[in-house]
């Protein structure tokens, strides 16, 4: 395999960065992807920065001995606790992550007032205030945890009234607020994009979707490298560490298609 067509690693604690594959094969139509999606120990935001340093390595190895080119981190609580640690490991191969993913693209405009939205682990890290600040840190940031967004998009529940009635009563807390953007802080939230945008009722307001933010990313930094593959449309290869039967069903719901069977992986 030539280095141009070796694969993208891309991974998560579970099924949420699959957004972020989509985005990918959008942007990236002819990458190969490798896809990990770590269900056997989701959720991650309840377990110790240590321990989730511990899985993203052994997640980071496992791509590794698959020769991949770039590694993606789909997962916000990998990108506030870990990624150091995973570029450390990586060595050379670059490692992108969607926490800078999603500050880079909000920090493209002249934002006075920047909401956040994401689990209550991404919220409560602090992770976006601390990038967005070492940016600039005279901007207002506003945060909001919206927990109940992850089961709803895992059953497909992303515009009926129920969904639109929690976005409601979650995103009243930006009502008055004049923020200028609204990042989506988690891999789940891009498939409420649209209704957001209707719950918000302020077409001047950007939602800031980290999952198109990272492949843009991607993108760049791999023909900046001379990386980008040119060869036939790209293959895509899902493994898992667990519950590979569900894991499939709600991947084809999450990428819009149907994929080859989801291979399950036993991680040290």
């Amino acid at each position: 395999m030539s280095k141009k067509s070796a694969p993208i690693g891309i991974f998560d604690s579970g099924i949420g960065g699959l957004t972020v594959v989509k985005a990918v094969r959008e942007a990236l139509p002819h990458e190969n992807i490798i896809y990990f999606g770590d269900t056997a120990r989701v959720p991650y935001g309840i377990k110790s920065e240590e321990t989730v340093r511990n899985y993203a390595l052994q997640i980071t190895n496992f791509l590794l001995e698959r020769n991949v080119k770039m590694i993606l981190i789909a997962c916000n609580t990998v990108s506030a606790s870990a990624k150091k640690e995973v570029q450390k490991a990586a060595g050379d191969i670059p490692v992108l992550d969607v926490i800078t993913a999603g500050t880079r693209a909000a920090m493209k405009h002249k934002h006075i007032h920047i909401g956040v939205i994401g689990t209550l682990a991404t919220v409560g890290s602090g992770a976006y205030e601390t990038a967005i600040r070492e940016y600039n840190g005279s901007i207002t940031i506003t945060s909001a945890a919206c927990p109940l967004l992850v089961p709803l998009a895992e059953e497909g529940w992303i515009d009926n009234d129920i969904a639109k009635q929690t976005l409601q009563t979650y995103l009243q807390k930006f009502e008055g607020s004049d923020i200028d953007s609204l990042i989506l802080g988690c891999t789940h939230y891009p498939l409420f994009k649209e209704t957001i945008k209707k719950v918000l009722h302020d077409p001047k307001i950007e939602i800031v979707d980290s999952a198109l933010s990272i492949a843009e990313m991607a993108k760049k930094e791999l023909d900046k490298l001379d990386l980008l593959n040119d060869e036939a449309a790209g293959r895509f290869e899902c493994y898992v560490s667990d519950r590979p039967q569900r894991f499939h069903e709600l991947a084809e719901r999450f990428l819009g298609h149907r994929i080859e069977d989801v291979e399950i992986v036993a991680l040290p």
